[in-house]
Order: C-alpha cells, then sequence, then structure tokens
C-alpha cells in the first residue's frame, strides 16, 4: 500500500471544510420536511427510509459492478467487461432515480460510500480479484437481496397510498434488476 505524499496533517483539516458555511447542515439525515405532497408526513418519512436502504444497496451493487468491471477475466473477458459495465452505468442511472425521489418527499438521499456501505444489506466482497463464476453468483446474490426488499416495499408504498414511490421501485427497480438478473445468470446456465 502507498503512503501519503501529504507531509503535515491537522486533524482539523480532515474534518471540516477549508472554509466552513455559516450554516451548517440545512436538514439532517433521518429527518424528512413536509412537501404538499397530498401525503401523511408518516407515509413520506417511511418511504424515505424505505428508499434510502433500496440506494444504499442499489449503489453498493453498481459498484460490484464496477468492480468486477475491471477485474474481469477469463475466456469471455471482453463481453463480460462490457456488460459489468452497461450494468454498472443502469444502476447508478437508476441511484438518481431513487435519491431525486428521497428528496421530492422531503428527505435526505444517503450518498456518501462510508454511510452506504454501513446501510447495504449486500454482503461485503473481498478486495482481490475473483474468477468470473464467483463474481457472477455474487452479483445474483446482490441482485436479490434487492429484488427481495424491493417486492416488499413497493407492497408497503402502494398499501399506504404513496403510488409515486411503488411506481419507481416496481417500473424503475424491479424491472431493471430483473432483467440485469437474466443477462447475468446466463453466463452460468
Amino acid at each position: 500500500m502507498t503512503t501519503s505524499t501529504i507531509t503535515k496533517v491537522l486533524p482539523s483539516h480532515l474534518q471540516e471544510p477549508i472554509i466552513p458555511s455559516a450554516r451548517g447542515v440545512s436538514q439532517e439525515y433521518g429527518t424528512v420536511r413536509r412537501n404538499p405532497l397530498a401525503m401523511e408526513s408518516s407515509v413520506a418519512a417511511a418511504s424515505v427510509d424505505n428508499l434510502n436502504q433500496l440506494l444504499a444497496d442499489t449503489l453498493t451493487l453498481g459498484s460490484l459492478y464496477k468492480k468486477h468491471h475491471w477485474q474481469a477475466s477469463g475466456p469471455h473477458f471482453y463481453s463480460i467487461h462490457l456488460l459489468f459495465d452497461k450494468h454498472y452505468e443502469e444502476q447508478e442511472a437508476l441511484a438518481d432515480i431513487l435519491a431525486e425521489r428521497i428528496q421530492t418527499l422531503g428527505g435526505v438521499s444517503i450518498a456518501m460510500a462510508h454511510d452506504v456501505a454501513e446501510t447495504s444489506m449486500i454482503p461485503r466482497c473481498p478486495k482481490g480479484r475473483e474468477d468470473t463464476e464467483t463474481q457472477v453468483k455474487r452479483l445474483l446474490q446482490a441482485h436479490e437481496v434487492i429484488l427481495l426488499e424491493a417486492r416488499a416495499m413497493a407492497r408497503e408504498a402502494a398499501e399506504h397510498g404513496d403510488l409515486g414511490t411503488n411506481d419507481i421501485i416496481v417500473s424503475n427497480l424491479i424491472r431493471l434488476n430483473e432483467l440485469q438478473v437474466w443477462f447475468v445468470v446466463e453466463h452460468i446456465q
């Protein structure tokens, strides 16, 4: 592992911006402000919590695809390399949709890698390179985690009248993940 080229590190430089804002945090993570969406605050808050979980797992799956894209190997390298990158880009676009829905509902979307890692339900993978079959199985496991929670969350959103969240989960998240599972699972059939 390389060492840092920084010669003098002051703890304050690592904790605060160089020019701190006079206002600080404008809305704490985990809070939901009321937006005029004709929806109960408790419903919006529950959807924000669920969407943040899906967002954390979607960002984790996207990172997993990018890792496997970079570390692909074997006789099908080129096609796997391209497929994993395509799926990464699709997961990143989905993450944007989820984050914007969270903000629309008055919440604060999870955003930083360390927060995402703490929140994600997807098992952490090793830093090293894995063979293609293991990569594929790990991706399928991650998709299944997301699909299991997404189906339950979609039902909950619909039951509580949050049809916008239900639509995003069903039309965007579930459909994309099911399609990606199909493309990936064909490599081990």
